[in-house]
């Protein structure tokens, strides 16, 4: 690997702001651009750009002029679109996987599809094309039933209906919104886990896993969010249960890419759940987590640039070095988040300590202050030797705090510490 990279990233939110500080850390990085980026980025030295993340051509411009080493991709919307086609066609290196790769969570029909073959662990479904056969579905399902649209729905695509009454007036719903075809496929109950995994061209590497908080308020209550929090390491999940989640799950998958010849060079992550007979995959996601991966990588102890050179080039990938120190992650969100919600929010000045951090998302500058600017605008992180330490910084910061427009969740980690504040 060269000395001094200039990379670029792309994406907007919390999940790019903690890759591009991962990546400026490394001492092989001279700069890091972020495309677009948000201002809440620009303290930690990331250049942003004022380039959408879906303008290929745009994006493709600026790193032949700039000289760009390799390009990250953040979010799905573009990898669904084929930024990784479009970049490797033009000779540009980019970490993330193909259009066709990218149906794994472009669409749940294909992932659950890809699941039933390659004998991973999954859910019992079924996919209907209109809201007639979807509705005369129903009956081969018991209550509760999950309700998926099979696009992309930015982590809020999906229902849990518990009566078939609620069932039937969310696909009525779904397909007068635009949906043309939907999953149904039967609940699954157990603790949620997110498992990540950076899948190069000559191996693959686990990184630590996360437990994220999809719904909006506290006790997993109200709507399905993109996340509102999240903490790791899991100290409540048994050694025997990952190593099952690995060799039944991990394994399959990979092998699974590999035999269906993907161009996947990425990083990938599985959505879990383990039931009382073992684990099983709720979905795949083709890029890191948001808010995951605010609270994962702070344990990374390798290069995060230098292990994506070698996925990249088809070296083998080095073991991923974990920090023995818990991180936790709380999501400060517009109020009305994730349904009709304010903007424009003054936030308090947020300062940076050795124990606290804040990776930004929604927000603007107004008068050299950052406002508020869409659903999840902040998350707030605390790094301690344990979670319970950890999860008593981040809400004593927070109580500290006037976030006039804003809420979040007291009961981040609560399902390892057993503290709610």
């Amino acid at each position: 690997m060269k000395d001094k990279q200039k990379l670029l990233v792309i994406g907007s939110g919390g999940r790019e702001h903690a890759i591009a500080k991962k990546l400026l850390a490394s001492p092989h990085v001279a700069q890091v651009f972020c495309a677009p980026g948000n201002p809440g980025m620009v303290e930690d030295g990331i250049v942003t750009l004022g380039i959408s993340e879906l303008d290929f051509e745009a994006l493709k411009g600026f790193c032949y002029e700039e000289e760009i080493d390799w390009t990250f991709v953040g979010p799905e919307n573009a990898l669904v679109a084929g930024i990784v086609d479009s970049f490797e066609a033009d000779g540009f290196k980019i970490f993330g996987p193909d259009k066709r790769a990218a149906k794994l969570e472009g669409s749940k029909d294909f992932a659950m599809r890809f699941m039933n073959k390659h004998a991973i662990p999954t859910a019992r479904f079924e996919t209907y094309q209109s809201s007639e056969t979807a509705l005369a579905g129903l009956a081969h399902f018991t209550e509760p039933v999950v309700i998926k649209a099979d696009g992309l729905a930015a982590g809020k695509g999906v229902v849990i209906a518990t009566t078939k009454a609620d069932a039937e007036k969310e696909i009525a719903l779904m397909f007068k919104k635009g949906q043309k075809q939907i999953v149904l496929s039967e609940f699954l109950a157990g603790p949620e886990y997110s498992l990540f995994v950076v899948v190069g061209k000559n191996g693959h590497r686990i990184l630590p896993l996360a437990q994220d908080h999809k719904r909006a308020l506290d006790d997993d209550k109200g709507a399905n969010t993109g996340g509102m929090g999240a903490y790791s390491p899991l100290p409540q999940l048994a050694q025997a249960d990952y190593e099952k989640m690995v060799t039944e799950v991990v394994e399959p998958t990979i092998a699974g890419l590999r035999a269906e010849d993907f161009n996947y060079c990425g990083i990938l992550y599985i959505g879990l759940i383990l039931t009382k007979t073992g684990p099983k995959v709720i979905e795949y996601n083709v890029r890191l987590g948001d808010p995951e991966t605010q609270v994962v990588l702070p344990r990374v102890e390798n290069d995060l640039a230098l292990l994506v050179e070698k996925a990249l080039s088809g070296e083998t990938l080095p073991e991923i070095k974990v920090s023995q120190d818990a991180c936790i992650g709380v999501v400060i969100a517009a109020e009305g988040y994730p349904g009709q919600y304010e903007t424009g929010q003054v936030l308090p000045t947020f300062t940076e300590t050795e124990q606290l951090s804040f990776d930004y998302a929604n927000v603007a500058e107004k008068e050299h202050e950052l406002i508020g600017n869409g659903g999840r605008i902040v998350t707030v992180l605390a790094k301690a030797e344990t979670l319970a330490k950890a999860q008593a910084e981040v809400y004593a910061f927070l109580a500290t705090k006037e976030l006039t427009g804003c809420y979040y969740r007291h009961d981040i980690g609560t399902k390892a510490t057993q503290k709610k504040y």
